[in-house]
């Protein structure tokens, strides 16, 4: 099993015990400042290899820094961070859970998820810590060549 398919597996699981539309995984590039996607359920809207630019805001403080869950209710805080809110919206969702996956002090990556407004509580996301050890396995498991390795896979 490769770690795409882990990654799969682990967002059979979240579907089950937390509930998304969609859920995609980024690896980071801290000194080019760039995210790649990794892994996407919905490859026309999300492809694999889909490089976002790290911006300076209030997703990078709470993800990046603190390392803690960003999550929103409405499409308008969406919209105050992400500059494809619009695609988001049109995917019928305008709530949204990043969970930071930490490595020895760092974030390797990040699991994305989108929902319904009002969705992502911190109620609904308190399970998200039991299933962190899976998270931190599947990711490194795609190893360091992971942020230039995305653009070629395709998840099973």
């Amino acid at each position: 099993m490769d770690a795409r398919e882990l990654i799969g597996h682990l967002g059979a699981i979240i579907h089950d015990i937390i509930g998304t539309r969609l859920l995609t995984a980024s690896v980071f590039d801290m000194d080019a400042r760039q995210s790649r996607r990794v892994y996407s359920e919905n490859l026309e809207a999300y492809p694999l290899g889909g490089i976002k630019p790290i911006e300076d805001n209030h997703w990078t403080q709470i993800v990046l820094h603190e390392q803690r869950i960003f999550h929103t209710l409405r499409i308008e805080e969406i919209a105050e961070v992400f500059f494809d809110w619009r695609l988001i919206q049109s995917l019928g969702c305008e709530s949204n859970a990043n969970i930071p996956v930490v490595v020895d002090g760092k974030v390797i990556g990040t699991l994305n998820l989108l929902h319904e407004a009002g969705y992502y509580t911190s109620e609904r996301l308190a399970p998200v810590g039991a299933l962190m050890p899976y998270a931190t396995i599947a990711f490194m498991a795609l190893g360091a060549s992971a942020f230039d390795a995305g653009a070629a896979a395709e998840p099973s």
